[in-house]
């Protein structure tokens, strides 16, 4: 296998996929970074021309931003955190920040299009006038930001939850903007006002299908619950394919953190093979690492003896 297993027991914690490494924090941190400073500015010009034009889709839009500078902060200590070593009191490190970061940014998201919701019904039973022209120019440039970030993100939104989150949120501005382009266009020529209260609903439509399934993922793995991208009967297969393992008990798999999966068993062996087991667990941490995941402890357990969890019962 030309593999140094010693070494990959020891960094067994480490960053071992084979398949898609995860994301190297240079270029994400600076992606996260520019993120934060450009998005940061325009919720500053939007909120401006916002109130100098009475445009609640653009308040509606700069609220939306500060959200994304927020998670976008969040999401780049996550990964600050996911580098720090273990300790006595947290023995995985602080791994798992990035699938707390990750289900509370997809609650903010949420939490926004409630509020953009809100807004955009009452505006239709009150519509004011606003000027379409600024509107446009205004969400122009957030178009322009927004595409430059999720443009940042793109190559590694599949590597990591946060990161999905990142793009997810950069996407969906830049929608969000075009969408607001569109409205102060019409509303520019043809003055119906609340051209605008629908354009937000609509976009919290977009949103809301975005960030369920975010939502949905990361409450998965913040109750340790199997990754989505996990297949356990595959799993299963591939540690039973390993020479002298007659069978598997009492498996489990987790996340560790967005990036990183674990898994635990009991390994029956005949009691002939003992000396085989440490060939045997290199062999199956090869397998597991192709099988994306890069953290695994087994537990020998004799072919002649009963398993006595009652999850072998």
């Amino acid at each position: 296998m030309g593999h140094n297993h010693s070494h990959d027991h020891n960094h067994s914690h480490g960053f071992g996929h084979h398949h898609h490494e995860p994301p190297k924090l240079d270029h994400l941190n600076a992606a996260f970074i520019w993120g934060i400073i450009l998005n940061s500015i325009f919720v500053v010009v939007e909120v401006v021309y916002g109130l100098l034009t009475g445009s609640l889709s653009l308040l509606t839009d700069a609220s939306h931003n500060l959200s994304d500078v927020v998670s976008l902060a969040l999401a780049l200590l996550a990964f600050k955190l996911s580098k720090i070593g273990s300790n006595s009191k947290y023995t995985y490190g602080y791994k798992r920040s990035t699938i707390i970061v990750s289900f509370f940014n997809s609650v903010i998201l949420v939490a926004t299009i409630g509020i953009i919701v809100y807004e955009a019904v009452m505006r239709f039973m009150h519509p004011e006038p606003i000027s379409g022209s600024t509107v446009a120019w205004v969400a122009l440039v957030g178009i322009a930001i927004n595409g430059f970030t999720a443009y940042l993100f793109a190559k590694d939104k599949d590597t990591d939850l946060n990161v999905k989150g990142a793009y997810m949120h950069m996407v969906v501005d830049a929608l969000v903007s075009l969408g607001v382009v569109i409205a102060g266009v019409i509303i520019y020529f043809t003055k119906f006002y609340w051209i605008d209260s629908a354009v937000s609903l609509v976009i919290a439509f977009i949103i809301l299908r975005g960030t369920w399934s975010l939502l949905v993922d990361s409450l998965r793995l913040e109750m340790d619950g199997v990754p989505k991208a996990m297949d356990l009967k595959k799993i299963k297969a591939e540690l039973l394919k390993a020479d002298g393992v007659v069978d598997v008990h009492h498996m489990h798999v987790w996340a560790l953190s967005t990036t990183e999966n674990a898994l635990t068993a009991h390994l029956v062996i005949a009691p002939t093979d003992l000396h085989l087991f440490d060939s045997i667990k290199h062999d199956l941490k090869h397998r597991l690492q192709h099988l994306d995941i890069n953290h695994s402890t087994f537990e020998p357990e004799f072919a002649d003896e009963k398993c006595q969890q009652p999850e072998c019962k």
